[in-house]
Parts: C-alpha cells; sequence; structure tokens
C-alpha cells in the first residue's frame, strides 16, 4: 500500500522491532520524518542509524513509555528536531505471564498496566498536547486482539488493551473537533519477538489459538504498518475513534 507523508512529522514507540520497527521504515518510506523510540535504547538507535545510513530522515530514542517524564522529553525531542508532529503510533507494550486472575502476581499487573495502558495514555497527553497547537494531528494507539475479546488465564494482558480501546475511543471524541484523529489497531497473532516467545514458552496454548485463525497464518507486520499507514492518511479522515481488527478473521468468528 502507498501513502505520502512528505513534509510530515512521524512519531513510534517499540520502534527497535516487530510492529514497531515495520510501521517506521514504512512511514520513513512514505517521506516521513520519524523518530523511533524504545526502551533498548542501544537497539533503536542501531536501527536508526541503519535507516539514516539508507538515506531517511530519522532519529532514535530511549525512552520507557510508563514514565511520564521520559514521554514528556520523547515527544519534546521530536518536535525541537523535527518542527511538529502529525502522526502518531503507540505501540510500545508487553505480554503477561498466563496465570489465573486469583493467581496472578499484583506485580505482573503493575507492570503491564503501567506500559500497556499507563503508557499510552501518557503518549497521548503529550501527543495530543502538541497537535492541539497545530489543529491538526492522526494518533493510532495499539490495542490487541485482546482488547476485543476474552481469553482465558489472560486477564491482566487483555484488561490493559480493552483500557486502550476505552482510551481511544474517549480521546477520540474529544478530539474530532479539534482537527485531531484519535484510532486504535487491534492485531492478531503477528509474527513478531514478542510472538516467537510465546510460541517457544506456550507452543500447546499458542497451538490452539492458531485454530482459531480463519485465514490460516501468522499476520506479518508489514500488514500491521499498512493499517497505520492508512489511519494516519488522508484515506481516513471520517474514521474517529475505531478499534480497527487485524486478525485474519480471528474476531470474526
Amino acid at each position: 500500500m502507498s501513502f505520502s507523508f512528505e513534509n510530515q512529522v512521524a512519531l513510534v514507540t517499540g520502534a527497535a522491532s516487530g510492529m514497531g520497527l515495520a510501521t517506521a521504515r514504512a512511514f520513513a518510506q512514505a517521506g516521513a520524518a520519524v523518530a523511533l523510540a524504545d526502551v533498548n535504547g542501544e537497539a533503536v538507535r542501531a536501527v536508526a542509524d541503519e535507516l539514516t545510513a539508507a538515506g531517511y530522515k530519522v532519529i532514535g530514542l530511549r525512552c520507557d513509555v510508563a514514565d511520564m517524564d521520559q514521554v514528556e522529553a520523547m515527544v519534546n525531542e521530536t518536535v525541537s528536531t523535527f518542527g511538529r508532529l502529525d502522526a502518531a503510533f503507540n505501540n510500545a507494550g508487553v505480554q503477561s505471564p498466563v496465570a489465573a486472575t486469583a493467581d496472578a502476581d499484583p506485580k505482573d499487573y503493575e507492570f503491564v498496566m503501567g506500559v500497556n495502558l499507563r503508557g499510552i495514555w501518557n503518549c497521548m497527553k503529550f501527543e495530543l498536547l502538541q497537535m492541539r497547537k497545530q489543529g491538526s494531528g492522526a494518533i493510532v494507539n495499539n490495542s490487541s486482539l485482546g482488547g476485543l475479546v476474552g481469553i482465558a488465564e489472560r486477564g491482566i494482558y487483555h484488561a490493559s488493551k480493552h483500557g486502550v480501546v476505552g482510551l481511544t475511543r474517549s480521546a477520540g471524541l474529544e478530539c474530532a473537533p479539534l482537527g485531531i484523529r484519535v484510532n486504535a489497531i487491534c492485531p492478531g497473532i503477528i509474527e513478531t519477538p514478542m510472538v516467537s516467545g510465546m510460541l517457544e514458552s506456550q507452543p500447546e496454548a499458542m497451538a490452539e489459538m492458531m485454530k482459531e485463525v480463519p485465514i490460516g497464518r501468522l499476520g506479518r507486520a508489514e500488514e500491521i504498518a499498512d493499517a497505520v499507514l492508512w489511519l494516519c492518511s488522508p484515506a481516513s479522515t471520517f474514521v474517529i475513534g475505531h478499534a480497527l481488527p487485524v486478525d485474519g478473521g480471528y474476531t470474526v468468528r
């Protein structure tokens, strides 16, 4: 899919690998200046160096999205470097250990909620402050099929991703009159380092999940990038507060 983001600035979190990296690369290839952010500073700067060497206009930033001060600094550095912020993909997230609700560790709850839900809120807060000044912008939050359905023993993760959908819908209503669009994507089982780890550590559970994917395969990170760029592009200007499943049919069943 081909979009033009010439003279625009994009910010992508969780950009050192997987869906974040694919989306950052797609924005850069479409002409945007891109700020790549990740909690793994060394990895994201290495990726940014590769993209710079290939002729793209990018910077790599270390940021733990659960830390509000770091998020504010990330957005400020993006704007100070490139002058504005037109599109953001709030992608950074973590999985939770498989556990029944009664047996789950409170520390896991705090960690997952801190990254997956508080992290999205942190990012939106400072992105929207900038976009309100401009009177324009588009934000896409990464939820999950887990933001639309429940699965046994994954309550913490699914609760965090349901929360992302709620934040997206509320912010979408607030921001539509301001010229700012906020939407979410809900990826299915995508071929990423996170899913590779789950396939290794939970092969039986993942095999059962794959039986429920009508398309019969893992998704590709580039397919998520296509959806994100569409939601940030002029092709979707009437789409507000939507949680778009990109899941090979999983949630249609």
